[in-house]
């Protein structure tokens, strides 16, 4: 079941890959259309070789313009983006590779990317990442103090 609506207060959903996380993309892409959830795909627009960081860097300054603003990255491994990712001021880029791990990254973490390894995981794993980041809301309490020291 897809839960995400008005109240997560989401205001932009931004996307994005290098070659190797393309096809993974695509099928996040596809999926979230068909929920009727609106995105913004910021490239590539097919699987040539591309340089991670060129997407990764381009995607974080998406989300650094508004703290509702989240995004999904995707490259092989999802380590090469998160990395590109977190060296923007503001940005919580969380790798995920399971249920806990995502889920944990937006509740005690404020995540506000999820970065995926397209090698690594399936592509139903994938979505229900997605769908968990996307549907996870901050606990705020104690965890606040700590991501005010990031």
């Amino acid at each position: 079941m897809f839960l995400i609506t008005s109240s997560t207060n989401l205001k932009k959903i931004f996307i994005s890959s290098d070659h190797a996380g393309f096809r993974l993309k695509e099928y996040i892409k596809k999926h979230l259309k068909n929920k009727k959830i609106d995105l913004k795909d910021l490239g590539p627009v097919n699987d040539k070789n591309v340089d991670y960081p060129d997407y990764a860097h381009k995607l974080a300054k998406k989300i650094k313009v508004s703290k509702n603003n989240v995004g999904i990255l995707v490259c092989g491994s999802g380590t090469g983006m998160n990395i590109v990712a977190n060296k923007h001021k503001n940005i919580r880029a969380a790798q995920c590779f399971s249920t806990k791990s995502t889920k944990l990254s937006r509740l005690h973490n404020d995540a506000n990317i999820i970065t995926l390894g397209s090698r690594l995981i399936s592509k139903k794993n994938a979505f229900k990442f997605v769908k968990i980041f996307l549907n996870t809301k901050f606990e705020n309490g104690r965890h606040l103090k700590r991501v005010k020291k990031i």
